[in-house]
């Protein structure tokens, strides 16, 4: 019996059940999925390129799909010819992860701001039981690929996105612009998703987007500052699936829920990421007690704190933080979809109302720190917010994938690098191939 006539029998079974109640009934045990067999022979394993993701100084991780049951690996070396390579499976200590749609692998012990060469690979796996398990041998992919480290020696230079909602033709632009800029990291600022319900729909938004550039992640890797919809769907409650978390090693005990923040030197830059979260009040019924998010705020603000009086993170010349939803906006009106609690019952657009869970909490420490920019985005709109006395931080909200030039609607890629001594920053349209503005931001130390 395959798998969709036992769910069917199981319909059946379960009317019959509430027909007859006194009747006990029992289902037969489903026969493993067609994967666990080693899948068709014929169809490559491998289903993807690589996607680098959670570059660190000592770490870099690297996803990839899977047509079939499998068990995935990277070999890594600082040799272009993979000379001595290190081979290392997906999963972890005692047992190694096994499964039939994602790898992912994680590498550490890495070199701050080193150079490697690395390919993946997966074992194709015949999988009948506990004590009935085989290796049917390895496929990898030719292709030899490469990556460097964070680290204070790593080139300061860096790209955002944001906003792509599985928008593909903006998407391919996107891409395009990155691999053109060539950064040592990019940083999907959110929103990567819309409301994904399977983690196929995840897979294709990762790791085999539709768009022509497939190894788009392969050689600059990806860090991600979730968005809202980001958290949104049965298969976004664990996008760890498909895109992982950082290593428990990277946050203390008490921070391993954790898993997306992030704060390490790129060269002369600190990288500081934050998760906002989702923009309505947990207290929503359509969330039906589900979410969590405004301790988890609360949970990062102790961590913000923590990281930014890091010797490494003190000593930086520039400091960029990075999350979602900007922490200002003088328009109530602007935050698309910002549908918050007014206390009445109803529910209207009032960004001032989110502010509070997040600018009150983190602004003054972006202060304290002495925070240059804050990248941000959500509204689908670029803008940029100049320093004030009271919010001494500028702010650059990345736009959307949607065109109305009036409204400044159009995708952006936000490039910023250290040359001369200084931070320069530009903002890409990417639908106009343009550059929309330029900023520049002296040293803090």
């Amino acid at each position: 019996m395959n798998r969709r006539e036992f769910l069917k029998g199981s319909v059946a079974m379960a009317g019959a059940a509430a027909a007859v109640p006194c009747v006990a009934q029992t289902a037969p045990a489903p026969a493993a999925p067609t994967s666990a067999e080693g899948g068709d022979p014929s169809v490559p394993l491998l289903a993807s390129a690589p996607m680098l993701q959670n570059p660190a100084p000592t770490s870099m991780g690297v996803a990839f799909a899977v047509s079939a049951m499998a068990n995935g690996f990277v070999e890594y070396s600082t040799s272009p010819d993979l000379k001595d390579a290190v081979t290392v499976k997906c999963g972890g200590f005692r047992v190694t992860d096994m499964n039939d749609k994602v790898m992912l692998v994680r590498l550490t012990g890495l070199k701050p701001a080193t150079k490697y060469y690395y390919r993946i690979g997966a074992d194709r796996i015949s999988y009948k039981g506990g004590y009935k398990m085989k290796n049917l041998g390895p496929e990898r992919d030719p292709r030899i690929y490469s990556f460097t480290t964070a680290g204070e020696g790593a080139e300061a230079h860096f790209c955002v996105c944001n906003d792509t909602h599985v928008k593909w033709a903006s998407f391919g632009l996107v891409v395009d612009k990155i691999a053109e800029l060539k950064p040592t990291l990019a940083v999907w600022n959110g929103d990567a998703c819309n409301t994904q319900e399977t983690i196929e729909s995840q897979i294709e938004i990762f790791l085999n987007p539709q768009v022509s550039r497939k190894d788009y992640a392969a050689e600059i890797p990806f860090c991600l500052a979730p968005g809202n919809h980001d958290q949104r769907g049965l298969a976004n409650r664990h996008l760890e699936r498909v895109f992982m978390f950082r290593q428990p090693e990277e946050r203390s005990a008490r921070d391993w829920d954790l898993g997306r923040n992030f704060a390490f030197r790129l060269g002369d830059i600190a990288m500081i990421g934050l998760d906002t979260g989702e923009d309505k009040p947990d207290r929503r019924d359509v969330f039906a007690g589900l979410f969590s998010n405004e301790p988890y705020r609360v949970a990062q603000t102790q961590w913000l704190k923590e990281a930014l009086e890091r010797p490494d993170i003190q000593k930086a010349p520039f400091i960029v933080a990075f999350c979602h939803i900007p922490l200002f906006d003088d328009r109530p009106w602007a935050n698309p979809g910002g549908i918050c609690d007014n206390g009445g019952g109803k529910y209207k657009h009032d960004f001032a109302l989110w502010e509070k869970s997040c600018a009150e909490m983190w602004g003054p420490l972006l202060k304290q720190h002495h925070v240059q920019l804050l990248i941000a985005a959500h509204e689908h709109e670029y803008r940029y917010d100049a320093p004030t006395a009271e919010r001494p931080w500028a702010q650059i909200v990345g736009g959307g994938p949607l065109l109305n030039e009036k409204l400044n609607r159009f995708q952006t890629v936000i490039d910023g690098r250290v040359e001369g001594g200084e931070l320069k920053v530009a903002v890409h349209d990417v639908h106009h191939n343009r550059i929309v503005g330029s900023f520049t931001y002296k040293s803090r130390v």
